[in-house]
């Protein structure tokens, strides 16, 4: 079935493409919420129905590309609001040797089988285990509450490493995108962007705590409704800029935003700020309408961005690369929780498996990735399926462990 873009594009269409990933995105997140699965997965099955894989009602163009990167932007400032920092005071060191066991394996192990096994170039295979390394706190905060484990002592353990995970990540991120935007690995352009990242999260927190403070005064004041959305996504669009003009990507500029405004962030010189968590839950429950209407876009977008039809699934190195990924994947994750001698097998398989599921950090990495024109589409979809099975999979596992003990 052809395509409904044409070259110049009228605002009409515009109109129906938009229509048909909202409401498609929609569908689809039901559906799969209703047979228990991740409702993301079911934004990502949209893209690939209504995109070049199935039916071809849709092609991705600039506009959708630019809302997004919106979607993005909102989705890692989302990220940052649910970020409980507090969570690795509780967990201690048990949770510090779970996320940092869990980002450095898969990392060290996905690179290196990328560059020496299968022949791609360096910074390919970088961004290869980038994209295993991540953990979506997510959908690993979503199965533990519907198991009320949240708050056993693996739960905490699983928060607090999921945490960490997520701050690594996003520095991880950082430098992993300045390799592709110089086309090379700098170990000194590397310390820059560390060292820009460092002041932007310092920087940031306060910054974001005096506009709040700003905001609330004047939100007392104003008989016109809608002050708080408008300044606070002007605010995460600031920080998008300003983190572009430091040398980072928008995105870690919509995440520092997210975790300086969290009702449960503390930092000790911003400390004198104050902190109102009524406020806090108001920017909450305002703000979230917009994260849920712009971030779906993103996750039918990364659908769009893959044809199934182009690829040779009779090749085999295309199941041996995906195969050897998957395998990486979930062995960097499982391995150091089984270090913890203080919980029983079962509990640190536990933790092992919520540590698994890559989620929307892992599709954010791997769409950065094609969009840089670093992955070819068979590594991209590969990728994609990794991160798939995956998120799928952990969460019925969890699930049966459970019932075992």
């Amino acid at each position: 079935m052809s395509s409904v873009i044409i070259p110049i594009m009228q605002a009409h269409d515009f109109f129906l493409i938009l229509l048909l990933i909202l409401v498609g995105a929609r569908i689809f997140a039901e559906l799969f919420g209703r047979i228990g699965l991740p409702p993301v997965l079911g934004e990502l099955a949209a893209g690939l129905f209504l995109g070049p894989s199935i039916l071809g009602w849709v092609s991705l163009n600039d506009t959708i590309k630019m809302l997004a990167e919106i979607g993005i932007i909102l989705l890692l400032f989302d990220v940052g609001l649910e970020t409980d920092l507090r969570r690795l005071k509780e967990s201690g060191w048990s949770a510090t040797l779970v996320a940092i066991g869990g980002f450095v394996v898969p990392l060290l192990l996905g690179a290196a089988l990328s560059f020496y096994l299968f022949d791609l170039n360096l910074i390919t295979s970088l961004f290869i285990g980038g994209t295993i390394t991540a953990t979506s706190i997510g959908i690993t905060v979503r199965v533990l509450k519907d198991l009320k484990k949240n708050q056993s002592k693996e739960g905490e353990i699983i928060l607090g490493a999921a945490v960490l995970d997520d701050v690594f990540g996003v520095v991880l991120l950082a430098i992993l995108y300045d390799f592709s935007q110089s086309g090379e690995v700098n170990l000194l352009d590397t310390g820059r962007v560390l060292l820009f990242i460092t002041a932007f999260f310092i920087i940031a927190p306060v910054a974001a705590k005096l506009m709040a403070v700003v905001i609330q005064k004047y939100d007392t004041r104003t008989n016109y409704p809608g002050l708080i959305p408008t300044a606070i996504i002007s605010l995460v669009l600031f920080f998008a800029w300003m983190a572009h003009q430091m040398g980072a990507p928008e995105i870690i500029g919509g995440f520092a935003a997210g975790l300086a405004l969290s009702r449960r962030f503390f930092l000790p010189f911003g400390a004198m700020i104050g902190e109102d968590r009524h406020f806090a839950d108001k920017i909450e429950k305002q703000i979230r309408p917009i994260v849920l209407l712009f971030t779906p876009i993103f996750f039918v977008t990364v659908g769009l961005s893959i044809n199934l039809q182009k690829i040779d699934w009779s090749e085999s190195h295309i199941w041996f690369f995906g195969g050897t990924i998957l395998l990486v994947s979930v062995i960097g994750k499982m391995l150091f929780p089984l270090l913890l001698k203080s919980l029983s097998v079962r509990k640190r398989m536990i933790i092992g498996l919520s540590m698994v599921p890559r989620g929307e950090v892992g599709l954010i990495f791997a769409e950065i990735g094609r969009a840089s024109g670093i992955f070819e589409n068979e590594i991209y979809t590969a990728l994609i399926v990794v991160i798939v099975l995956t998120t799928m999979l952990p969460p019925l596992l969890i699930k049966t462990a459970y019932e075992k003990i």
